[in-house]
């Protein structure tokens, strides 16, 4: 992700920031423009103070009020959510304080989930505006016995509200042998259902995903039995990128379609860092790369973005080792995932799609 500063005094701030501990000054997001803006009270109005949004006026989302968002709308906008919120059908209840905790777990996830989106200029719908839009409902059970399940339908997205306990997340982790479970990941895969509703089920990306990732039509109920019964298939690590893409050709999909944007996001978080990496032993120069190009040029070669990713992602894994804790990206990208990973960066950049 981008790394922002403060337009009214400069000091470096992140995206979730809502005030600047240097000026003092109110802080918001406004995607459109992809900046920070620092806002004063005039009248009854927010107004940008500084940068080049200065004198212009804006309002928070509604849930700000929540503490849960950041971002900004326009005075006169009529919408009282932001572009990210209004997908948002079901939410907690706001009545218990720990719900409020775990949403704004939620919303820090999703919010960063469409950020990449925005970036990446692909199609983005709410529920109000087209039947099959983007939606999310964050449930909760009080029954012990009957678990909320995440997943995706038909642009409705759920996501259990326990996914945003962490303790619950990591025993789920553990009960599922699961090598890396995140909120944010859950956003990136299930967004990725969507997405292959939306660009590649009735479009001219069909044939080549059945060619590379297998045959959608498979009944899915019946693939996820087998694949909990019988466990991950000998030799999945050769063409998949988790045991779980093994399931189905629509997790295949879903689960590449996430790790590419763990890789963009965390590309450019790099690059806005400065990061470079010239290992001393590396003689090969194997994980010796510059991040300094942009991850949202549909120009860019996915060999550059691999490479660098290799790199990178070996650098954060050894930081990890150091502190003793997981390693933050414990996957391998073979020859056949780097082909699939060329599909969605195809796939993403092709603005065709978005007609179908």
């Amino acid at each position: 992700m981008k790394l922002f500063s403060c337009p009214a005094c400069g000091l470096i701030v992140f995206f979730e920031n809502v005030r600047c501990e240097r000026c003092g000054a109110t802080l918001g997001y406004e995607p459109a423009s992809n900046t920070m803006i620092a806002l004063h009270p005039k009248g009854d109005r927010l107004v940008a103070r500084a940068g080049r949004h200065a004198g212009t006026a804006w309002k928070f989302c509604a849930n700000h009020a929540h503490d849960v968002c950041n971002w900004l709308m326009p005075a006169d906008a009529t919408e009282e959510l932001c572009r990210a919120c209004r997908h948002n059908l079901t939410i907690p209840d706001i009545s218990q304080p720990a719900n409020v905790a775990l949403w704004r777990k939620m919303e820090a996830a999703k919010h960063r989930m469409l950020y990449t989106v925005l970036r990446l200029g692909l199609p983005l719908y709410t529920r109000g505006e087209r039947p099959d839009g983007l939606g999310f409902e964050f449930l909760r059970s009080d029954d012990p016995k009957r678990e909320v399940l995440t997943g995706h339908a038909g642009g409705l997205i759920t996501i259990a509200l326990a996914e945003a306990d962490d303790a619950e997340r990591e025993q789920r982790k553990a009960r599922l042998g699961e090598s890396y479970r995140t909120l944010l990941g859950h956003f990136r895969h299930e967004v990725g259902h969507w997405y292959w509703d939306q660009r590649v089920r009735d479009t001219r990306w069909r044939a080549p995903f059945t060619q590379l990732f297998g045959d959608p039509d498979q009944d899915y109920g019946e693939a996820l039995k087998r694949h909990y019964a019988a466990g991950p298939r000998p030799g999945w690590q050769d063409e998949l990128i988790s045991s779980y893409a093994g399931s189905h050709p629509w997790e295949d999909f879903a689960e590449t379609w996430a790790h590419y944007f763990h890789m963009v996001d965390t590309l450019e978080t790099g690059r806005s860092f400065g990061i470079a990496l010239s290992p001393r032993a590396d003689r090969d120069e194997v994980l010796t790369t510059s991040l300094d190009f942009g991850v949202y040029d549909p120009a860019l070669e996915l060999t550059t973005l691999t490479t660098a990713w290799v790199a990178l992602s070996s650098a954060l894994n050894a930081f990890n080792r150091s502190m003793g804790v997981a390693d933050a990206y414990p996957f391998v990208l073979s020859p056949k995932v780097n082909e699939k990973l060329g599909f969605i960066h195809a796939l993403v950049h092709d603005r065709r799609a978005e007609s179908r």
